[in-house]
């Protein structure tokens, strides 16, 4: 009588002799269904971990394709067309200035991929990094040219510096809080016209003025006496004003030591604050 030990799809496995049992045979046919275990197992290993390794290899091709320097240019030519030209921002150097830098180095590495979406990011410390439409409009709004020298309030990451350095002659940026100001001098360092300094930018930067431009991306309670004072006859600055949930983006011109004021749009932006984190 003759059993099959079990039935495997693959090599006939010896038999077992029950009724006269050989110790070599049974030795022999022991040693043979473990080379036949072993060469099944590894064949199965070999199988499945070529099948990891292809999906693990095309999710790699997949994820390089995705964060390719061609995928943010699609991104940023999607920004400008559907967020900044579809609400009325037209002027070429300002889009040029949008599609150029990019934004994604100006976000926190986990947010690159949302670096072009519609909306403001975190920056850390309670910052944020504005939406691109407004970082657009502020900027189409100073009329920037070669020649300007440009004041910025509140450098946070650096991004609408940068911007703005496509546009004008220098931009000096001021950022109260010391570690934003350390991380933003870093990023900046590739745009050779723009000087960022630690400290309270409701007093302005006396050193340097008077500024054909000031832009400021924090909003005080009240317009700031010493930024009026630094701006240059005939110069513009933009701000947010007002309190928190009532905010208006303004368009300031001095005219004759006047200074002559236009609503925007409303806005929501961080407060202006001092050293001690008071709001202006």
């Amino acid at each position: 009588m003759r059993r099959r030990l079990c039935s495997f799809v693959g090599p006939a496995i010896p038999e077992i002799k029950t009724k006269h049992r050989d110790l070599n045979y049974i030795n022999n046919m022991m040693v043979n269904i473990n080379r036949y275990v072993r060469g099944w197992n590894t064949a199965f290993v070999v199988w499945g971990g070529s099948y990891i390794f292809c999906i693990a290899f095309s999710a790699l091709l997949c994820n390089a394709e995705m964060y390719s320097e061609e995928y943010y240019t699609k991104l940023r030519n999607r920004m400008v067309s559907e967020q900044i030209i579809a609400r009325g921002v037209g002027d070429e150097g300002v889009l040029n200035a949008m599609r150029t830098v990019k934004r994604h180095l100006f976000v926190p590495e986990n947010l690159h991929d949302r670096a072009y979406e519609d909306t403001p990011l975190p920056i850390g410390f309670g910052q944020t990094i504005s939406q691109p439409y407004i970082v657009a409009l502020m900027t189409e709004t100073l009329k920037l040219d070669r020649s300007m020298k440009v004041l910025e309030i509140g450098t946070g990451s650096g991004y609408q510096a940068a911007v703005a350095s496509m546009l004008c002659r220098h931009v000096y940026s001021i950022e109260i809080i010391e570690s934003l100001g350390k991380e933003a001098q870093k990023r900046l360092s590739a745009y050779p016209n723009v000087t960022v300094r630690i400290g309270d930018g409701y007093k302005g930067w006396k050193e340097h003025a008077p500024f054909d431009a000031i832009i400021v991306t924090c909003a005080p309670t009240h317009i700031p006496a010493p930024l009026v004072e630094q701006l240059k006859e005939g110069g513009k600055m933009v701000i947010p004003v007002g309190e928190m949930g009532n905010q208006e983006l303004v368009l300031l011109t001095k005219k004759e030591g006047s200074i002559v004021q236009e609503s925007i749009i409303p806005v929501r932006f961080v407060p202006m604050i001092d050293s001690t984190g008071t709001t202006y």
